[in-house]
């Protein structure tokens, strides 16, 4: 997929956003697959997903832009997981950050609310595909937990992108309380996931601990 992007000039539209709009307006509907193909082959290997979602509700209206950024996320973030668990597993483990890999308990313990709280504050990067992958979390854990966790930020930049970015993509003054409005939306989430933990199993350590053990 990676070839196929390169000989069809995909890298050359990534890099000029007004560009790749044109284009995939142009294909039409096939647009729509086009756009999946693209975030999913490139997402996952070092282009940010922010570049896909982002500039979707900039060339269709926002449901469809919703959908789109659904459906491309997804599958990229299975490719990322794939690719960490059964191609380059070691490779990948030995790479692994230290900050995610204090997860490693939390995944064993409670890995579907997990899952969902890492989705829904850090979103779609790489490093965090490659985690999931190497960890101990199930496929479809992993794949309903990403869905759940993806959709509140990604339909909040669909409805709200025109008002976000411009048409360069560029963020408008705008985007600043939107995404403070999300980031504090995120941290509320996960405070009230580690009270429900503490309240359901009182004297177990919490998966989302932020003091040190004894």
């Amino acid at each position: 997929m990676l070839a196929g992007a390169w000989l069809f000039g995909v890298f050359a539209w990534v890099g000029a956003p007004g560009g790749l709009a044109q284009k995939l307006v142009g294909l039409g509907a096939w647009g729509y697959l086009a756009f999946i193909l693209v975030y999913t082959a490139l997402q996952p290997f070092g282009v940010p997903g922010t570049f896909f979602v982002v500039a979707a509700p900039l060339i269709w209206p926002w449901p469809t832009a919703f959908a789109l950024s659904m459906v491309g996320t997804m599958s990229a973030s299975v490719v990322g997981f794939s690719f960490a668990r059964f191609v380059a597993r070691e490779w990948v483990s030995a790479r692994i950050p230290a900050r995610l890999r204090k997860y490693d308990a939390a995944l064993e313990r409670s890995s579907f609310r997990t899952v969902v709280i890492l989705r829904l504050i850090l979103w779609m990067p790489q490093v965090l595909h490659s985690f999931f992958g190497v960890s101990k979390v199930g496929f479809w854990t992993h794949f309903w937990g990403s869905l759940i966790g993806y959709a509140p930020p990604l339909l909040l930049v669909s409805y709200l992108g025109a008002e976000m970015f411009d048409a360069s993509g560029k963020m408008q003054p705008a985007a600043w309380p939107i995404m403070a409005g999300l980031l504090t939306a995120s941290l509320v989430i996960a405070a009230l996931a580690r009270a429900w933990e503490r309240h359901r199993l009182p004297g177990r350590t919490l998966p989302f601990s932020w003091s040190k053990k004894p």
